[in-house]
């Protein structure tokens, strides 16, 4: 995938990783750049990075006619979109005590809202000859998060609908890459979460290999759009730990066992 001269839509891109990806999409030729985030003040200040080159809008990711409207809109105004980065997260740990509506919130922002997208700027992609998806994930999409069960599990999903999608596009030009970090020096990270609505926790589990800065993992997704490469894997270590998840599931679920009892004794010193 060429960038040059694309329209691209960055969701999430207020900060971290999203605004590192909407600067580095401006630097390689793209035509213009859409920075959208839930805090729309923080879209704009990328924007205002960025240059004429970029606008900025609050965008709720959650909300499928707002996604939509967007789409809508920009294939009115700019002849439709080329490459859409489904990029918006958030971090909230807990388990099954955890109410099903904050399950529910976390499915729609980190898995519905990858679908809408899809499904809003597919069908556009398609006629105008082809497009590309990019889709953050989290290597808990591959492996797991140790204290977050709907992190995990949506962000496994993710995982799963761009595998399908690739599979199922991929000969009708619509190229996909998902990337699967670990720790990421953003506003995720950096925040404290409630786990089981007990207490507050930071769980330094992805940081076990290293914090690597979002410009980063910002030239690392280029490259893979650039060469059309499916997994983004930013922390090279997820390439193994993935492996020998497949090769021996057992020995892999003992191994975390033992993993989370570690991080559990070394958040009480």
């Amino acid at each position: 995938m060429n960038i040059e001269d694309k329209l691209v839509v960055v969701t999430g891109a207020g900060s971290g990783i999203g605004r590192a990806l909407a600067q580095r999409f401006s630097d390689h030729g793209a035509r213009h750049v859409v920075c959208t985030d839930l805090d729309a003040a923080s879209a704009i200040e990328t924007a205002a990075l960025i240059g004429d080159k970029a606008t900025g809008a609050g965008l709720d990711v959650s909300d499928e006619a707002a996604i939509e409207s967007l789409v809508q809109r920009l294939e009115q105004e700019h002849g439709g979109v080329d490459i859409f980065v489904s990029n918006a997260g958030y971090a909230l740990a807990g388990g099954l005590s955890l109410p099903t509506e904050k399950w529910r919130q976390m499915m729609e922002v980190h898995t519905w809202a990858h679908l809408t997208a899809a499904r809003a700027v597919i069908p556009g992609m398609i006629e105008r000859g082809g497009g590309y998806l990019l889709s953050t994930a989290s290597a808990a999409g591959l492996l797991t998060q140790i204290d977050s069960a709907p992190y995990a599990v949506s962000k496994h999903a993710a995982v799963a609908l761009a595998e399908w999608l690739a599979i199922n596009y991929k000969d009708r030009g619509i190229g996909v890459s998902v990337l699967c970090p670990q720790a990421v020096r953003t506003n995720i990270l950096g925040k404290p979460v409630v786990e089981e609505g007990k207490r507050k926790t930071n769980s330094n589990q992805a940081a076990q290999d290293g914090i690597l800065e979002p410009e980063s993992v910002a030239d690392d997704c280029i490259a893979a759009i650039i060469e059309e490469r499916f997994l983004v894997l930013p922390h090279k270590e997820v390439a193994k730990y993935f492996a020998n998840k497949a090769n021996d599931y057992e020995r892999w679920l003992k191994g975390m066992r033992r993993f989370r009892e570690r991080l559990r004794q070394s958040s009480k010193r």
